[in-house]
Protein backbone atom coordinates (compact mmCIF):
# COMPACT_ATOMS: atom_id res chain seq x y z
CA UNK A 1 0.00 0.00 0.00
CA UNK A 2 1.39 3.25 -1.19
CA UNK A 3 0.69 6.11 1.23
CA UNK A 4 0.21 9.34 -0.05
CA UNK A 5 2.20 11.96 0.82
CA UNK A 6 0.54 15.57 2.69
CA UNK A 7 0.69 18.39 0.63
CA UNK A 8 3.30 21.23 2.27
CA UNK A 9 1.06 24.02 0.77
CA UNK A 10 -2.44 22.35 2.05
CA UNK A 11 -0.79 21.97 5.81
CA UNK A 12 0.20 25.96 5.90
CA UNK A 13 -3.25 26.99 3.91
CA UNK A 14 -5.25 24.94 6.99
CA UNK A 15 -2.48 27.10 9.69
CA UNK A 16 -3.21 30.34 7.80
CA UNK A 17 -7.48 29.71 8.23
CA UNK A 18 -7.03 28.49 11.24
CA UNK A 19 -4.83 31.75 12.55
CA UNK A 20 -6.89 33.79 10.79
CA UNK A 21 -10.14 32.43 12.63
CA UNK A 22 -8.22 32.57 15.83
CA UNK A 23 -8.04 36.44 14.83
CA UNK A 24 -11.30 36.86 14.22
CA UNK A 25 -12.42 35.34 17.04
CA UNK A 26 -10.16 37.19 19.60
CA UNK A 27 -12.32 40.59 18.18
CA UNK A 28 -15.30 39.31 18.77
CA UNK A 29 -13.98 38.02 22.53
CA UNK A 30 -12.80 41.54 23.16
CA UNK A 31 -15.41 42.91 21.79
CA UNK A 32 -18.31 41.85 24.35
CA UNK A 33 -17.94 41.96 28.29
CA UNK A 34 -16.41 39.05 30.07
CA UNK A 35 -18.26 35.61 30.12
CA UNK A 36 -20.71 36.73 27.54
CA UNK A 37 -21.35 33.57 24.96
CA UNK A 38 -20.15 33.84 21.24
CA UNK A 39 -22.53 30.26 20.54
CA UNK A 40 -22.32 26.80 20.33
CA UNK A 41 -19.55 25.30 18.41
CA UNK A 42 -21.92 25.35 14.81
CA UNK A 43 -23.20 28.77 15.23
CA UNK A 44 -19.05 30.39 15.58
CA UNK A 45 -18.32 28.12 12.51
CA UNK A 46 -21.83 29.31 10.67
CA UNK A 47 -20.82 33.19 12.06
CA UNK A 48 -17.03 32.91 10.65
CA UNK A 49 -17.96 30.84 7.17
CA UNK A 50 -15.68 28.58 8.30
CA UNK A 51 -15.75 24.48 9.30
CA UNK A 52 -16.40 22.87 13.10
CA UNK A 53 -12.91 21.64 13.07
CA UNK A 54 -11.23 24.97 12.18
CA UNK A 55 -13.58 26.79 14.75
CA UNK A 56 -12.06 23.66 17.62
CA UNK A 57 -8.41 24.40 16.70
CA UNK A 58 -8.68 28.33 16.38
CA UNK A 59 -10.24 27.75 20.11
CA UNK A 60 -7.56 25.77 21.59
CA UNK A 61 -5.46 29.03 20.54
CA UNK A 62 -7.44 31.41 22.35
CA UNK A 63 -8.13 28.86 25.51
CA UNK A 64 -3.57 29.09 25.91
CA UNK A 65 -4.65 32.60 25.58
CA UNK A 66 -6.78 33.04 28.95
CA UNK A 67 -9.46 34.79 26.13
CA UNK A 68 -11.71 31.65 25.62
CA UNK A 69 -13.74 28.76 27.94
CA UNK A 70 -15.49 25.90 26.50
CA UNK A 71 -18.44 24.85 28.70
CA UNK A 72 -20.14 21.31 27.48
CA UNK A 73 -23.53 20.36 28.05
CA UNK A 74 -26.78 21.82 27.96
CA UNK A 75 -26.45 25.74 27.58
CA UNK A 76 -22.62 25.22 26.68
CA UNK A 77 -20.74 26.52 23.97
CA UNK A 78 -17.81 29.09 23.77
CA UNK A 79 -17.24 32.23 25.99
CA UNK A 80 -15.25 34.67 25.70
CA UNK A 81 -12.53 35.66 28.98
CA UNK A 82 -10.04 37.58 30.10
CA UNK A 83 -6.17 36.78 30.74
CA UNK A 84 -5.53 36.20 34.68
CA UNK A 85 -2.46 39.02 34.80
CA UNK A 86 -1.35 37.66 38.17
CA UNK A 87 -1.23 34.20 36.34
CA UNK A 88 0.66 35.84 33.41
CA UNK A 89 2.67 37.31 35.83
CA UNK A 90 4.03 34.24 37.47
CA UNK A 91 4.00 32.68 34.14
CA UNK A 92 6.86 35.22 32.81
CA UNK A 93 8.85 35.57 36.09
CA UNK A 94 9.00 31.44 35.92
CA UNK A 95 9.98 32.03 32.02
CA UNK A 96 13.19 34.72 33.04
CA UNK A 97 13.86 32.18 36.43
CA UNK A 98 14.16 28.91 33.84
CA UNK A 99 16.39 31.33 31.44
CA UNK A 100 18.79 31.74 34.61
CA UNK A 101 18.05 35.85 34.13
CA UNK A 102 19.63 38.08 36.53
CA UNK A 103 18.18 39.30 39.63
CA UNK A 104 19.78 42.88 39.20
CA UNK A 105 18.85 43.10 35.22
CA UNK A 106 14.93 42.97 37.16
CA UNK A 107 15.95 45.58 38.99
CA UNK A 108 17.05 48.17 36.54
CA UNK A 109 14.01 47.39 34.12
CA UNK A 110 11.69 47.89 37.54
CA UNK A 111 13.91 51.53 37.45
CA UNK A 112 13.78 52.12 33.85
CA UNK A 113 9.91 51.71 33.85
CA UNK A 114 9.36 54.11 36.92
CA UNK A 115 11.31 56.64 34.66
CA UNK A 116 8.21 56.98 32.69
CA UNK A 117 5.55 55.66 35.05
CA UNK A 118 6.45 58.66 37.71
CA UNK A 119 5.88 61.85 35.14
CA UNK A 120 2.72 60.30 34.06
CA UNK A 121 1.67 60.22 37.24
CA UNK A 122 2.29 63.34 38.08
CA UNK A 123 0.09 64.59 35.29
CA UNK A 124 -2.70 63.18 37.05
CA UNK A 125 -5.67 65.33 38.82
CA UNK A 126 -7.57 62.79 40.23
CA UNK A 127 -8.13 64.03 44.36
CA UNK A 128 -8.41 60.43 45.61
CA UNK A 129 -5.53 59.10 44.20
CA UNK A 130 -3.36 61.96 45.27
CA UNK A 131 -5.23 61.64 49.03
CA UNK A 132 -3.47 58.44 48.72
CA UNK A 133 -0.78 59.57 47.95
CA UNK A 134 -0.20 62.28 50.91
CA UNK A 135 -1.04 59.04 53.44
CA UNK A 136 1.88 57.20 51.89
CA UNK A 137 4.29 60.07 52.44
CA UNK A 138 3.27 59.86 55.68
CA UNK A 139 4.58 56.53 56.32
CA UNK A 140 7.59 57.00 54.72
CA UNK A 141 9.91 57.73 57.84
CA UNK A 142 8.17 54.80 59.78
CA UNK A 143 9.64 52.54 57.47
CA UNK A 144 13.17 50.54 58.82
CA UNK A 145 12.90 47.26 57.95
CA UNK A 146 13.43 45.80 54.54
CA UNK A 147 9.92 44.45 54.85
CA UNK A 148 8.68 47.57 55.44
CA UNK A 149 9.75 48.98 52.57
CA UNK A 150 9.01 46.17 50.09
CA UNK A 151 5.65 46.46 51.64
CA UNK A 152 5.57 50.24 50.98
CA UNK A 153 6.55 50.29 47.48
CA UNK A 154 4.45 47.93 46.72
CA UNK A 155 1.20 50.22 48.47
CA UNK A 156 3.21 53.08 46.14
CA UNK A 157 3.35 51.32 42.71
CA UNK A 158 -0.53 50.35 43.63
CA UNK A 159 -1.47 54.02 43.39
CA UNK A 160 0.84 54.76 40.77
CA UNK A 161 -0.67 51.96 38.73
CA UNK A 162 -4.16 53.29 38.77
CA UNK A 163 -3.40 57.47 38.48
CA UNK A 164 -1.83 56.46 35.03
CA UNK A 165 -3.73 53.62 32.34
CA UNK A 166 -0.25 52.32 30.71
CA UNK A 167 -1.23 48.18 31.11
CA UNK A 168 2.11 47.33 29.47
CA UNK A 169 4.17 49.60 31.89
CA UNK A 170 2.04 47.79 34.38
CA UNK A 171 2.80 44.17 33.41
CA UNK A 172 6.27 44.65 32.91
CA UNK A 173 6.52 46.39 36.29
CA UNK A 174 5.15 43.67 37.87
CA UNK A 175 6.98 40.79 36.42
CA UNK A 176 9.90 42.54 37.03
CA UNK A 177 9.23 43.41 40.85
CA UNK A 178 7.78 39.58 41.52
CA UNK A 179 11.46 38.15 39.09
CA UNK A 180 13.41 40.29 41.84
CA UNK A 181 12.31 39.18 44.69
CA UNK A 182 12.04 35.14 43.81
CA UNK A 183 15.40 34.73 44.91
CA UNK A 184 17.74 35.74 47.83
CA UNK A 185 19.23 39.27 47.59
CA UNK A 186 21.28 41.15 49.34
CA UNK A 187 19.65 44.60 50.67
CA UNK A 188 20.47 47.40 48.38
CA UNK A 189 19.69 50.55 50.99
CA UNK A 190 20.79 48.91 54.19
CA UNK A 191 21.89 50.64 57.60
CA UNK A 192 21.55 54.16 58.30
CA UNK A 193 22.74 55.78 55.48
CA UNK A 194 20.98 53.29 53.22
CA UNK A 195 17.60 53.92 54.76
CA UNK A 196 18.02 57.50 55.29
CA UNK A 197 18.92 57.42 51.09
CA UNK A 198 15.37 55.23 50.56
CA UNK A 199 13.34 58.00 52.69
CA UNK A 200 14.74 61.01 50.66
CA UNK A 201 14.46 59.56 47.60
CA UNK A 202 10.89 58.13 48.29
CA UNK A 203 9.22 62.08 49.72
CA UNK A 204 11.32 63.31 46.71
CA UNK A 205 9.16 61.62 43.79
CA UNK A 206 6.32 61.73 46.04
CA UNK A 207 6.22 65.72 46.85
CA UNK A 208 7.03 65.76 42.85
CA UNK A 209 3.98 64.14 41.77
CA UNK A 210 1.86 65.84 44.19
CA UNK A 211 3.22 69.04 42.94
CA UNK A 212 1.95 67.49 39.65
CA UNK A 213 5.48 68.79 38.45
CA UNK A 214 6.52 65.74 35.42
CA UNK A 215 9.26 67.32 34.59
CA UNK A 216 10.76 66.82 38.33
CA UNK A 217 9.49 63.64 38.63
CA UNK A 218 11.20 62.37 35.77
CA UNK A 219 14.45 64.41 37.32
CA UNK A 220 14.07 62.40 40.46
CA UNK A 221 13.16 59.20 38.80
CA UNK A 222 16.58 59.16 36.76
CA UNK A 223 18.61 60.23 39.82
CA UNK A 224 17.24 57.45 41.87
CA UNK A 225 18.19 55.09 38.96
CA UNK A 226 21.82 56.11 38.65
CA UNK A 227 21.89 56.24 42.22
CA UNK A 228 20.53 52.70 42.80
CA UNK A 229 22.87 51.70 39.75
CA UNK A 230 25.89 52.77 41.69
CA UNK A 231 24.93 50.88 44.57
CA UNK A 232 24.63 47.68 43.17
CA UNK A 233 27.82 48.16 41.35
CA UNK A 234 29.89 48.92 44.65
CA UNK A 235 27.97 45.30 46.12
CA UNK A 236 29.42 43.81 43.33
CA UNK A 237 33.03 44.16 44.28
Amino acid sequence: MVRKRKNPSNSLQTQRLVTATAERMRELVLAQPPDAMLGSLTEVAKLLDVGTVTVQQAARVLEHEGLLAVRRGPGGGYFGKRPDALALERALATYLRARHADNYEALEMMTLLDCELMPAAAKCGDAQRLNELRELKSRVDLCASGEERISFEDDLHAVLFKMVNRPLIELLAQVSMRFYRSGPIPQIFDGVDGIRAWRLWRHQIIEAILANDPARARFEAERHRRLLTQRVAAQAL
